[in-house]
């Protein structure tokens, strides 16, 4: 397994992947899955491995899902990464075979994009909001504000035991007064040790 791992740090490190798609509407470049896959095939001889894609609907509701799994293989062991992708079934000009072509293109996208750390975080069809930024925020927003576990918890003393601040937890984790006031209170008994 460490010999495959090598060379999937080899693919990782060096894979570079063009955005050769122009989104008119939006006035940016994208990649799609065929282009990582244009990419990756020069590696596939050179590090003796192969890469295979495969699909399954793992929901119907509310609406159908599809995982998506990147497999890269050196014919004995197997790395895996997934991503899982909603049917837009209300997606207006779209037949329903359309539908679950657009999503299972954006799954194969983001499993491979998974597999080989592609950050899509520069790519504009990544991060263009279409429009809709204020939903996006907002769910960004929610998505932060979730209750933190006993685990987290634990972590989050252990953060602020090394000098970590309390507030930057609370704008990942939604903390109760008696959480945040433990936490501050772990601080302040560290500060006094000091």
């Amino acid at each position: 397994m460490k010999e495959l791992n090598q060379k999937l740090a080899i693919v990782q490190t060096k894979l570079k992947t063009k955005k050769t798609s122009y989104n008119a509407f939006g006035k940016y470049y994208f990649r799609k899955a065929e282009d990582i896959l244009e990419a990756v095939k020069p590696f596939l001889l050179e590090q003796g491995v192969s890469v295979i894609i495969s699909e399954e609907i793992i929901a119907t509701d509310p609406v159908p899902t599809l995982q998506t799994t990147a497999t890269i293989s050196d014919g004995e062991n197997a790395i895996h990464a997934t991503a899982v992708v909603g049917v837009d079934l209300n997606q207006k000009g779209m037949q329903t075979a359309q539908q679950f072509g657009a999503a299972s293109s954006y799954g194969k996208k983001y499993a491979l994009g998974n597999l080989f750390l592609i950050d899509d975080t520069q790519d504009a069809d990544g991060s263009n909001d279409h429009g809709k930024k204020s939903n996006v925020v907002s769910k960004i927003k929610k998505a932060a504000k979730t209750p933190i576990t006993k685990d987290q918890m634990e972590k989050a003393k252990e953060y602020v035991i090394a000098g970590g601040n309390v507030n930057a937890i609370k704008t990942k984790y939604k903390l109760t007064a008696k959480q945040e006031k433990e936490l501050n209170g772990q601080k302040a008994n560290t500060e006094k040790a000091s």
